[in-house]
């Protein structure tokens, strides 16, 4: 015994998911930018517990290291923390959070660049502890941040499949 199935509106699903494909990098940038949004945050957030002494001269052949000076601190809070350009490919959207064009500060009468004042701090160098302040904002933001992109990711796509079903809808009508 043959049973016959007739589907109508094959071609409508498959329209409604090509348009939700392609709305896919709008709402993948839109995603970044939330989690960026947090990460940029978390990072002035960790910026603010670093540890600081009034400067002074760290003698290196005596193993000698210091912190940071207030005015140090300063100049990175100051500075504040930039989003990249997003950068668009096929593979999806890219961006970077951080100081690298932060540009330069003047410290003791001299202009220094302010990335090389973040590195020192966060990395440590002969003469400075490292306080890895970045590193703690990447883990504690991180997870902050992911949550927020699939919030915003699950909510945009439910927003679109909704308008395109609503679409679709009125054409069979």
């Amino acid at each position: 015994m043959g049973y016959e199935l007739k589907v109508d509106g094959l071609t409508d699903l498959s329209q409604a998911l090509n348009e939700l494909g392609e709305a896919a990098g709008s709402v993948a940038a839109g995603a970044l930018f939330e989690g960026a949004a947090i990460m940029k945050d978390e990072i002035l957030k960790s910026a603010a517990e670093i540890k600081t002494a009034p400067f002074k001269y760290a003698s290196t052949h005596r193993g000698e290291t210091r912190l940071p000076s207030p005015e140090e601190k300063e100049a990175v809070i100051a500075a504040g923390v930039g989003i990249a350009k997003f950068d668009k490919d096929a593979d999806g959207v890219d961006t970077s959070v951080g100081f690298k064009n932060a540009g330069y500060t003047e410290l003791g009468g001299k202009q220094r660049p302010v990335p090389a004042i973040v590195n020192a701090i966060n990395s440590g160098t002969s003469f400075m502890r490292k306080q890895p302040f970045v590193r703690k904002a990447s883990k504690t933001g991180g997870t902050k941040a992911v949550a927020k992109m699939k919030e915003h990711i699950e909510t945009e796509a439910m927003r679109i499949w909704r308008e395109v079903g609503r679409k679709y809808e009125k054409r069979s009508h």
